[in-house]
């Protein structure tokens, strides 16, 4: 059966559900309870004949979509099955307490192991892909990747079911696969350090994640370039937590470290991107500079700017907030600087320029403005 015929079927299932447990099926108990109120025997023949066979094809419904082709998209569909299910649970149990309509209670827990089991082997394809993504094609500009837009919306997503999650996963155990840095889960005596088993889960696939955008970063041919691509993709990550049931299960230190990393990243990129610039002026401000090499700091200083500036044109940083930080941060780091020896010399060389070539192209407000 297509994709989009079953989960057409699924919606209709899910909103039928609950009226058939709780009005039908609870009122035709009450109904046999209190017309046979006394033959037990009759009670439970007439409950039985009546309603066994529709509660049988009712619960077996989601057993049967469990064995569907188990692809990621079908996960999210396959959780609000579960949670019916589940949430039914103690209703069914009531309603269908004889021991001849056992076989209702039966299929009920089957469907929830199928769809448990079609849970576990989902997210354990999803983890997969994840690893296999093979894509080379670099995002222009060193913006966000399809793979982080992709898994961070499935995460977050996943994070909505969380109490469904640890149901299904309470007798799974999640042992990482590799040895991960304490720092990364958070201090374990911290208040915001990731303690749950979701949790652990849902932070191990974004590291899987994160080190697959690692591999992708290294394929930029400018390294800064490949450290602002990393700053806007942690970035994305850092928010999308904050803005969903993550930053619940993730918890405070995880934000912490990873919101420290994207500034590491970001720093790495000013160091490296614009080290050509700072390093054509003079390390010692105070001390004297002869003329000739006055105009040789200013000489390379423009052509360092303007070369790192134009390569960089096209880099984007997508998240406001980010940008700021970075436009801020690069004043600080060359405005300063500059600002220092245009002041000390700048004067001079400006009444020589009258006569020649213009050896200073920008004033510290000018650099401001780029």
């Amino acid at each position: 059966m297509e994709w989009e015929v079953l989960e057409f079927k699924i919606k209709n299932w899910l909103s039928a559900v609950k009226m058939a447990v709780k009005t039908l099926f609870y009122g035709e108990r009450l109904l046999c309870d209190q017309v046979f109120s006394v033959s037990a025997a009759i009670r439970e023949s007439c409950f039985t004949e009546i309603s066994k066979e529709g509660a049988l094809a009712l619960f077996g419904f989601p057993e049967n979509v469990a064995k569907c082709k188990k692809t990621p998209e079908k996960l999210f569909r396959i959780l609000d099955l579960y949670e019916a299910v589940s949430g039914l649970w103690s209703e069914v149990e009531s309603i269908f307490s004889f021991e001849s309509t056992s076989a209702v209670r039966a299929t009920a827990v089957n469907s929830l192991i199928k769809l448990g089991d079609t849970v576990r082997t989902m997210l354990m394809d999803f983890e997969t892909a994840i690893q296999k993504d093979s894509s080379k094609t670099t995002v222009p500009g060193g913006g966000i990747h399809p793979l982080t837009r992709y898994v961070m919306n499935y995460i977050s997503f996943l994070a909505d079911y969380c109490g469904i999650l640890s149901d299904i996963f309470a007798d799974w155990p999640f042992t990482v696969p590799s040895a991960l840095p304490e720092s990364y889960f958070g201090s374990p005596d911290s208040e915001g350090s990731i303690s749950s088993p979701i949790s652990v889960r849902l932070a191990w696939l974004i590291l899987v994640m994160l080190c697959k955008l690692d591999g992708k970063a290294a394929m930029y041919k400018d390294v800064p370039l490949s450290y602002l691509f990393l700053a806007n993709n942690l970035q994305y990550v850092t928010q999308k937590v904050r803005q969903s049931n993550l930053k619940f299960l993730l918890g405070d230190d995880w934000l912490i470290n990873h919101e420290l990393k994207v500034k590491q990243y970001a720093e790495n990129y000013e160091k490296i991107g614009w080290s050509k610039a700072l390093g054509s002026l003079p390390e010692n401000q105070t001390a004297e500079i002869p003329a000739d090499r006055v105009n040789d700091h200013f000489k390379k200083f423009n052509s360092a700017f303007e070369e790192a500036y134009m390569k960089q044109i096209s880099w984007v940083v997508p998240d406001p907030k980010l940008r700021d930080h970075i436009k801020i941060s690069m004043a600080r780091r060359i405005i300063p600087i500059y600002k220092e020896f245009y002041e000390a010399y700048g004067g001079v060389q400006m009444k020589k320029e009258m006569w020649g070539e213009p050896f200073i192209r920008f004033t510290p407000d000018d650099l401001g403005n780029y």
